[in-house]
Order: structure tokens, then C-alpha cells, then sequence
């Protein structure tokens, strides 16, 4: 015999195809008596549901839609890489496979038509912008969306490190040791990740009673309409920076090489910092001192919070507290010149 179907449990049960799928999903009205006898005939069968069967049953697809940014570095890809891994470990024992899209930030055609054909039970976003329109569309739509990042003022949850505190707390270290002129060199300013992480920074300087320099905090940094990180780190040098936090760990190799280059040495003549590691920064020479999250467990929590919404629950959005500072050889002052600290 071939393997068991919905037709042929009816058939042999006498009851209707829907009668068996409500049985299976444990949804919609259908007699206890009726219910059992299905499921003592599919466990002497040894049936399991198909996933197009489930579907069919829960008006599910047991899809899930993860958005990926189409203009991703090489060097940022192991951030997304374990996201992606902790949404798989949440979605594969829930049962659900992953499609990835990609999408540039401004032509949303591809995943409205993803979800107008029911590809999908609800989307994952891996990048916050501000003024998405992907957003509002995933609003207008009605489907249950979660978002990897802030997004302030949005109606969807959204899943973050706590980047800010985080940034706080690694910029009040380097005034700790002695910095009175950091720079702070970031990416994209249309990414919420890249606001986030500058205002930590300025009131981690307000904090300290720093006036922040203008000339020292340089952003679009490595974009098509911003200078490259080799001269945003001699620029912020001209300018007197004593230490230069770079936002991700690919400014920070840039920083280093930069640094290298105009013979400034690391941590001797200028302290260098990431507000965000990576195995790399570890075998640079010297070391870059890092914040380091839990990129699986980030994608663990926008899975669960997406599969929540899908079933109908309540959910909103979180911070994960976790984070570390890993102190290494780029921020280490008793290299420094004693007149330096």
C-alpha cells in the first residue's frame, strides 16, 4: 500500500475530508468522539501529515520569509549567517522551512508578491531602515512580520542586543582610560543600527561632560557617497583623536591598516575599539578590542516571536541583555606614554 492519505482516512473512516483535517489541526468544530476515532486510525496507521496536508488543514504555508539585504559585505555576513541559524533552530522544530529574498531597500515588488501569493506565513527582517517602505507595505498587507533591530515608532515587534548600552558602556571605558578626543567612525546612516550606536556614543561623551567635535564623528563611512575609512581615520588623526571607535569590526580593519600606514601606532599613539567583534579583530595585530552578542540567540528570539504572532498570540518587542566587552591589546594604556594618561 502507498503511503496513507487525508481521501483515504476518510474513506475508510466514513467521514469527510474536512472532518479528518479538523481532527489533524485540532481546529474547528468536530464531535470528541469523532476526533479520537481519527486519531486511534492514524496512529495504528502510522500517518504523518504531509506539509502541504498541514497546510491545507491550518491555512498555513509552514513557510517563513526571512528578508535579506541585498547589499551585504562579505565581512557581514557571518553577523546574518548566525542570525539565520537561530531562526533555523526555532523554525525547523516548529516544522517550517525558510525562503530567503532579497531586497535593496527600495523596490519592495518582489516581497509583496511573496506574500499576495501566500508563499509565506509571516517574514523576518535582518536589516532596520530608517523610512522603510518595506514596512508599511508588511503593515498594509496584514502579515506577521518581526524585525532583527529597532524600528521606533513602527507597528511591528522588533528584536534587538542592546546595542546602546552596550556602545555606552565601551565608550565610557576608553574616557576611562584616558581619552578626551574619541572619534567615532560608522557606516550607512540610513540604518537605525548606525543611529543607535552614535547617540550611545554622544551620551556617553555628555556623560563625561565631552563636547563632542563635529570633524570627529564621521559617518557614511565606505558608502558611494562617503569617504572611505582609510581617510576617515587619518581625517579624525588630523583632527587630534586620541582613540577611534569604529562601528563593525570591517571600519575597524580599515582603521588599523589606515593607522599602519600613517605610522600611528596602536595602542601607543591612538586607542582603536569596534563596537562590534568578530573572529578577526582577535588575530589582528594588536588585537581590537570588541563588543561581542549572541547573533544565534538574536535570531532564536525573532523566530519565536514571529511563530507567536503567526499563532495568534500576543508579542512585542525585546532587547536581549547579554553582551561582553572582550578587552584586548588596541585599547591597553600601559603602552601609552605616561604624559598620554
Amino acid at each position: 500500500m502507498g503511503k496513507l492519505t487525508i481521501d483515504d482516512i476518510a474513506e475508510a473512516l466514513g467521514v469527510s475530508k474536512t472532518t479528518v483535517s479538523r481532527a489533524i489541526s485540532g481546529k474547528g468544530r468536530i464531535g470528541e468522539k469523532t476526533r479520537l476515532r481519527v486519531k486511534q486510525y492514524i496512529d495504528e496507521h502510522d500517518y504523518t501529515p504531509s506539509a502541504v496536508a498541514r497546510g491545507l488543514a491550518q491555512n498555513r504555508t509552514f513557510n517563513i520569509g526571512v528578508i535579506w539585504p541585498e547589499s551585504t559585505d562579505a565581512d557581514e555576513l557571518p553577523f546574518f549567517q548566525k542570525c539565520l541559524i537561530g531562526i533555523s533552530d526555532v523554525t525547523g522544530k516548529a516544522g517550517c522551512d525558510i525562503l530567503i529574498s532579497l531586497y535593496d531597500g527600495k523596490d519592495i515588488s518582489n516581497i509583496r508578491r511573496l506574500i499576495r501569493h501566500h508563499k509565506v506565513d509571516g517574514v523576518i527582517l535582518t536589516r532596520t531602515l530608517a523610512g522603510d517602505p518595506l514596512v508599511g507595505c508588511l503593515e498594509e498587507l496584514g502579515i506577521p512580520a518581526v524585525a532583527i533591530g529597532s524600528l521606533p515608532g513602527a507597528g511591528l515587534p522588533g528584536v534587538d542586543n542592546d546595542n546602546y548600552r552596550a556602545c555606552l558602556e565601551l565608550t565610557g571605558l576608553l574616557i576611562r582610560r584616558g581619552s578626551r578626543r574619541p572619534a567615532l567612525i560608522g557606516g550607512d546612516s540610513s540604518h537605525i543600527i548606525t543611529r543607535t550606536r552614535r547617540d550611545s556614543f554622544l551620551a556617553a561623551l555628555r556623560k563625561a561632560g565631552i563636547d563632542p567635535v563635529p570633524g570627529l564623528i564621521r559617518l557614511d563611512v565606505g558608502t558611494s557617497s562617503g569617504e572611505d575609512a582609510g581617510s576617515a581615520v587619518l581625517g579624525a588623526a588630523a583632527l587630534g583623536a586620541d582613540a577611534v571607535i569604529c562601528m563593525d569590526d570591517r571600519l575597524a580593519g580599515a582603521a588599523l591598516t589606515a593607522a599602519e600606514s600613517a605610522r600611528l601606532r596602536v595602542p601607543e599613539d591612538i586607542l582603536l575599539a569596534s563596537f562590534y567583534d568578530s573572529p578577526g579583530l582577535a588575530l589582528f595585530s594588536p588585537p581590537v578590542t570588541a563588543i561581542s552578542f549572541d547573533d544565534k540567540a538574536l535570531g532564536r528570539k525573532s523566530a519565536e516571536t514571529l511563530l507567536r504572532l503567526i499563532d495568534g498570540e500576543p508579542a512585542e518587542s525585546c532587547v536581549l541583555p547579554g553582551y561582553e566587552i572582550r578587552l584586548r591589546k588596541s585599547t591597553d594604556i600601559s603602552s601609552r606614554p605616561a604624559s598620554r594618561t
